[in-house]
């Protein structure tokens, strides 16, 4: 079963049991997945939909592909969003969004810009092969890429300095490569990097554990060397050992959330919260997360208490720019 329909299967045995409709929630119009389809964005918004059941029986997902979530922060936060007649929209966002407002590639304005409604799930970064490829471990990739590292070429669902970039950027230091001697292949988001390796244009794909477990399930010749993640994941990638295990220190968990314009009225921004903090206790929905590859985040990571993760997680990621290069250390 593709997961759009596993994920249809999910909204309609929802709607059996509809309720009541929250006034506040119902004034969500739709969820901006800001990337092509078959990515953690896409994932993330379809998180939100079925949250969301059966107070909205059907929220669209609009994919806007450009500059991994650039065009649209920027759209949002100048206030140049179409009018949605519906109501509000939610913004799909990961870890790598807050990379790259680390690095200010999402124009002058920061974080504070916009409002963090909730985080969904916790995804982890993953080493993905062709499943004919020659390395069957991740030492054994690395042993090439010091030895030849024009050879390789990394497939990124993003640019330089992108979190797809970053996760290659320091397995290569690992193997003693630096950053500028790596083959990077762009991508408007993971979805195009994964067809691209199991067409076998690229050699690897430092990605993520959820969209690989999709392209897993639906048949894609691809084998996983590695989780970036402190401990073996659960769910289907639990057989996968961890970069640590193979002697590699290098871990990328990847917060996967929603935001919205800083114009959304605060009741509703505070409903949709409360709704999707209820749905992280389900039994039922850690099940699914497991199953997809992700891990649940505290019930709690919401409104404020999201907004200073957010914040810590921005300085986080701008001293791991620093560290790797990407930007100047600023000296006060």
């Amino acid at each position: 079963m593709n997961l759009r329909k596993y994920w249809g299967l999910c909204a309609a045995a929802v709607l059996l049991a509809a309720g009541s409709v929250s006034p506040a929630t119902a004034q969500v119009s739709r969820c901006i997945a800001p990337a092509k389809p078959g990515g953690g964005f896409d994932l993330t918004c379809q998180l939100v939909r079925e949250a969301l059941q059966p107070l909205i029986p059907a929220l669209p997902i609009v994919y806007q592909p450009g500059g991994i979530g650039a065009l649209v922060f920027d759209e949002v936060v100048r206030d140049a969003r179409p009018v949605s007649p519906g109501g509000a929209e939610l913004i799909a966002f990961s870890s790598g969004t807050l990379l790259n407002l680390a690095q200010g590639r999402f124009g002058r304005r920061g974080a504070e810009a916009v409002q963090w409604v909730a985080a969904l799930a916790v995804d982890h970064g993953v080493v993905v092969v062709h499943r004919d490829a020659p390395w069957k471990d991740l030492p054994a990739l690395l042993e090439t890429l010091k030895a030849q590292p024009a050879s390789i070429a990394f497939a990124a669902g993003g640019t330089i300095g992108s979190q797809d970039w970053m996760k290659a950027a320091l397995l290569a230091r690992a193997a003693g490569v630096g950053p500028r001697a790596m083959r990077l292949v762009a991508f408007e988001g993971g979805g195009d990097a994964m067809q691209a390796l199991a067409g076998r244009h690229v050699q690897v794909l430092t990605g993520d554990a959820a969209e690989v477990v999709q392209q897993l399930q639906q048949g894609a010749p691809l084998r996983v060397l590695a989780v970036l993640s402190a401990a073996r994941l659960p769910g289907p990638l639990a057989k996968v050992p961890t970069a640590r295990e193979q002697g590699v220190d290098v871990q990328w968990p990847i917060l996967r959330g929603v935001y919205t314009s800083a114009r959304t009225p605060a009741g509703v921004v505070a409903e949709v919260a409360r709704r999707l903090a209820e749905v992280q206790g389900r039994e039922d929905h850690r099940a699914r997360l497991e199953r997809l590859g992700l891990q649940p985040v505290d019930a709690g990571v919401i409104g404020s208490s999201l907004s200073a993760h957010v914040r810590a997680e921005v300085e986080r990621h701008r001293r791991q720019a620093v560290e790797i290069g990407l930007l100047r250390a600023v000296t006060p």
